[in-house]
């Protein structure tokens, strides 16, 4: 797999339903393992709450899928926030929803909402991203085409990152795999072909939706 959809950062927002407080949180996690310890994290920040929900799901392929209503009726609060984690396409995630009640009880269908507004709202403070398998390069030009290397660079699909300015200009870049060939002969033009570029590494970054 080439690329998945997952969370930019940690995220934390909230809402208050008929008094009651849904207290939203999200992460990105590569493991089953760091699910569980945000998990055990909110539950011991917050032994006072009633309700710690959650849902995760792990793996590129979603592999490991996991969800709770923790002590909710059946289908309110973890099987909404897994149905929504996932219409985004969401893996190597994590959401936990904390409510505190609020001595208003909110029925099926408003539980239903609320948790679900709640999971919405901590996926918006972490932000989507979708990773994509990137290979770097380090390149190297002579100040006279950095120029036109960097105007090249802005307007293609492609990342350069710790520029430095010595004998000449050095710096990284970042492309999708797909993207790279199209990426190198444009820099090469661009550069009067002065352009130098040694293969580094391949893995997962982020690039937007």
């Amino acid at each position: 797999m080439d690329s998945y959809v997952t969370l930019a950062g940690p995220g934390r927002d909230e809402i208050t339903i008929q008094r009651s407080r849904f207290i939203g949180q999200a992460w990105p996690c590569d493991s089953e393992e760091e699910a569980l310890v945000h998990l055990k994290a909110v539950r011991e920040s917050m032994r006072d709450a009633r309700h710690h929900c959650y849902a995760y799901v792990i793996g590129q392929n979603e592999g490991i899928i996991r969800y709770s209503d923790d002590g909710e009726p059946g289908g309110t609060a973890g099987m909404p926030m897994l149905s929504l984690v996932r219409s985004e396409s969401l893996v190597n995630c994590c959401v936990v929803v904390t409510r505190y009640f609020g001595g208003i009880l909110l029925g099926t269908g408003g539980l239903v909402r609320a948790y679900t507004q709640a999971c919405r709202v901590a996926l918006d403070a972490a932000g989507i991203v979708r990773m994509e398998r990137t290979l770097s390069h380090l390149c190297e030009v002579p100040y006279s085409a950095w120029d036109s290397v960097r105007y090249a660079l802005d307007r293609l699909p492609a990342r350069a990152e710790e520029v430095s300015f010595g004998s000449a200009v050095s710096f990284t870049l970042l492309t999708r795999m797909a993207d790279t060939e199209q990426v190198l002969s444009e820099l090469m033009k661009a550069s009067g072909r002065t352009l130098e570029t040694l293969p580094e590494d391949e893995k997962f970054e982020a690039w937007k939706l």
